[in-house]
């Protein structure tokens, strides 16, 4: 079910075709991150003024913040080639092997969901991002023997959700390590107004406002619904996105004024009707909605952290005051 959330942070077929035109190029369109870019725009011309390969990159943060993005910029700003690949795609040692092969002089490779290689490819890495060597086997049994190659210079990017699933070897080797930071209304406005005029949607500033507070800090969700809200003002208005439009739109797709869906207010008034308001287990909770335990945990529950509508307590979750005030409701005597 989460996949076909529109308020999903992860990658949907639909991001596939407009995301990429999306994408601003140099670092001076990137809107947002502010720490992030100043440090990578010193890190890259100290790297340029050398003429070394950047060090490698570790960028780590929620879906949907950028990390893709800013993996082209960093590629573009140094003026090379990026090769693209993701953990779960490299399944043999032998095809990190041929990647790492492939590779120029000042390369980038970037890896998205690095957390998801496992333990034999890691151990290619290890060498080739410390020595640019790599060890390759040649032949089998007792006449086995193993072939050192020479590598390019290169710049590994790795991007990540999970960075407490890295292990503490491969995470050790990155000389710069990032995490991306959820983006403000503020911020996703700039974002919405460069996109509809890269998509040419007539969009004014109440209706990227609207469309913002309802993103979840998070561009990719803004973006998407922004492609949403196009349909409805096309049809059924004048084409221009205004507040009202956006409006609209947005209470029809069932998001609102907090970026919450019907799956989060399911999930909340059943923690707040079926067990009263009291501590409720994560299986439990998965049961009662019929959700998976791991995707409440780390598709739904995040954002609900963050608003400080729901907490965890070592006898289960609870919503708090805030979560009840959400929906107009007493929040219980006695429970603060």
């Amino acid at each position: 079910m989460e996949d076909r959330r529109i308020l999903t942070a992860g990658m949907r077929d639909e991001d596939r075709d407009t995301e990429p035109k999306l994408r601003p190029e140099r670092l001076e369109n990137y809107i947002g991150q502010e720490n992030v870019k100043e440090n990578l725009r010193v890190f890259i011309e100290a790297a340029k003024q050398r003429g070394e390969a950047l060090d490698h990159v570790l960028l780590y943060g929620p879906p949907g913040l950028g990390k893709t993005t800013l993996s082209n910029i960093i590629a573009n700003e140094m003026g090379v080639q990026i090769k693209t690949t993701s953990g779960p795609a490299i399944e043999r040692p032998g095809d990190m092997a041929a990647v790492l092969n492939s590779l120029g002089e000042g390369d980038i490779l970037f890896i998205d969901e690095i957390h998801r290689l496992n333990r034999m490819i890691e151990e290619v890495l290890y060498p080739a991002m410390e020595d640019y060597v790599i060890d390759i086997m040649i032949g089998k049994g007792p006449g086995a023997r193993s072939v050192r190659l020479d590598l390019p210079k290169f710049t590994l990017i790795g991007a990540t959700t999970r960075i407490g699933l890295l292990t503490a070897p491969l995470r050790d080797r990155f000389g710069v390590v990032h995490r991306l930071e959820p983006y403000g209304v503020a911020q996703l406005k700039v974002i919405l107004l460069r996109s509809a005029d890269v998509l040419k949607v007539e969009l004014d500033e109440d209706g990227a406002e609207e469309i913002a507070r309802r993103s979840r800090g998070t561009p990719r969700i803004a973006n998407r619904l922004l492609k949403r809200v196009r349909d409805f003002a096309q049809v059924k208005y004048d084409g221009k996105i205004t507040g009202e439009v956006a409006r609209f739109a947005l209470d029809l797709l069932e998001v609102d004024k907090m970026g919450l869906d019907y799956i989060d207010r399911k999930m909340l008034m059943a923690m707040i009707d079926k067990f009263g308001g009291k501590p409720v287990g994560l299986d439990t909770l998965a049961a009662s909605i019929n959700e998976e335990s791991e995707t409440i945990e780390d598709v739904y529950e995040p954002y609900l952290l963050q608003l400080g509508y729901i907490q965890r307590t070592p006898r289960g979750r609870v919503v708090t005051k805030r979560g009840y005030d959400h929906f107009g409701l007493t929040y219980p005597e006695g429970k603060e």
